[in-house]
C-alpha cells in the first residue's frame, strides 16, 4: 500500500490531483499540509483526509507515510524532494520539477543515490486525447513525421492561465519564470514523449518589462535526433481576439491537430478527416497517479522519470534564450 502525504494542498491539489490519491488502487491519503493551518484543516475535512498539518516536517517525519506529493511552487521543490528521499519516501513531484535545470540535475543525482523512486507529474501523458495522438503516430496514420508546430497565444486574463490567491507564477524567485515556465512543460514534455531525443534546441524571448526574468513571448525551434523539426511560439500578452492553443503534427500523408486544453484530436490524411472526442476524468491527474502508484509498487515502469523532467527544464532554458 502506498500511503501518501501531500505537501502543498492548494489550488492544484483541490480538484486536479488531491482526491485521486484516494481513488487509486493500493493507495491511501493520510495527511495534507499547507502553511495556512485553517486551510489545511478545511481541505482535510472536505476531502475526508484523517490528518492535516501546517508543517512539511510533520509529513516528512511520519514513518507511516511512504510517499509524498510535492505540490508547492517550484522554489521549494528541491528542498522537499531531497528531504523526502533522505527519509526513504517515494516522490510524486509537480512540474516544473525545479526552479532551473541545475536544481533539476541535483534532484536526478539524489534519486540515483536513493532507494526511493520519483515520478514527475507530466500528467498529460496519460490523458485519453494525448494517448490517442501517440497511438496515431505509432500507427503511421499520417505517414512519416516531418515537423510539428505549436502556437500558444493567451491574453493576460485568459482562462487557460491558472489562477491562485497569490500570483506566484509571475514571481521568478518562486516560479523560476513566468507563464512559459508554468505552461511550457506540458507542451515540451509531450513533444519529447512523442518524438524522442533532441539534437538541438534554440530560441529567443522578449519581456515587456525591462530586465524582467518573465518571458512574455518565447520563439523556439527544436531538431530531434530522428530528423523531426519543431517550431513553437508562446505569447502571454496576446489580444483576446488572437487567442490560440494549437499543435499540428505534419507527416508525409497528412496531419494531426489538437489542443493542450481541450479533448479533441483531428486526423486529416489520405482517407479523409476524422475527429476523435474524449472526456477527461474529473481529477485529471488520476491516470498518472494510478500509474505512479503501480510504479512505486514495482508493478510498472516509471511513467515520467526525473531525467525527463530535467530534459524539460533544460529545454525551457534553451527555448527562452537563457542558455545557449
Amino acid at each position: 500500500m502506498i500511503k501518501w502525504g501531500i505537501i502543498g494542498c492548494g489550488d492544484v491539489a483541490e480538484v486536479k490531483s488531491g482526491p485521486a490519491f484516494q481513488l487509486a488502487e493500493n493507495s491511501a491519503l493520510l495527511c495534507v499540509m499547507r502553511r495556512n493551518a485553517n486551510k489545511a484543516q478545511d481541505f482535510a475535512h472536505r476531502h475526508h483526509v484523517p490528518n492535516w498539518t501546517n508543517s512539511a516536517q510533520d509529513i516528512l517525519r511520519d514513518k507511516e507515510i511512504n510517499a509524498v506529493y510535492i505540490a508547492t511552487p517550484p522554489s521549494t521543490h528541491l528542498q522537499y524532494t531531497l528531504e523526502a528521499l533522505k527519509t526513504n519516501k517515494h516522490v510524486y513531484l509537480e512540474k516544473p520539477m525545479a526552479l532551473n535545470a541545475l536544481e533539476a540535475k541535483e534532484i536526478c543525482n539524489a534519486v540515483k543515490n536513493s532507494k526511493s523512486k520519483l515520478t514527475v507529474a507530466h500528467y498529460r501523458r496519460k490523458l485519453p486525447a494525448f494517448l490517442k495522438v501517440k497511438e496515431l503516430l505509432d500507427q503511421n496514420a499520417i505517414g512519416k513525421i516531418t515537423h510539428a508546430d505549436i502556437q500558444i497565444l493567451q491574453a493576460k486574463k485568459s482562462l487557460f492561465i491558472a489562477n491562485s490567491e497569490e500570483n506566484w507564477r509571475i514571481n521568478p524567485e518562486i516560479s523560476g519564470g513566468g507563464y512559459f515556465y508554468d505552461l511550457g512543460p506540458h507542451q515540451i514534455d509531450l513533444m519529447y514523449h512523442y518524438f524522442g531525443a533532441m539534437n538541438k534546441v534554440s530560441g529567443t524571448s522578449y519581456s515587456t518589462e525591462h530586465n524582467s526574468k518573465i518571458e512574455d513571448t518565447v520563439n523556439g525551434v527544436i531538431s530531434f535526433e530522428n530528423g523531426i523539426q519543431f517550431r513553437g511560439i508562446w505569447n502571454f500578452t496576446s489580444s483576446p481576439l488572437n487567442e490560440k492553443d494549437e499543435c499540428i503534427i505534419y507527416g508525409t500523408e497528412g496531419s494531426i491537430k489538437f489542443s493542450f486544453f481541450d479533448s479533441e484530436v483531428h486526423l486529416n490524411n489520405l482517407k479523409g478527416t476524422e475527429i476523435f472526442k474524449f472526456k477527461n476524468p474529473k481529477h485529471v491527474q488520476e491516470p498518472m497517479i494510478k500509474a505512479t502508484v503501480d510504479y512505486f509498487l514495482g508493478q510498472n515502469e516509471n511513467p515520467c522519470a526525473a531525467e525527463d523532467g530535467l530534459l524539460v527544464m533544460d529545454t525551457l532554458e534553451r527555448l527562452s534564450g537563457r542558455k545557449p
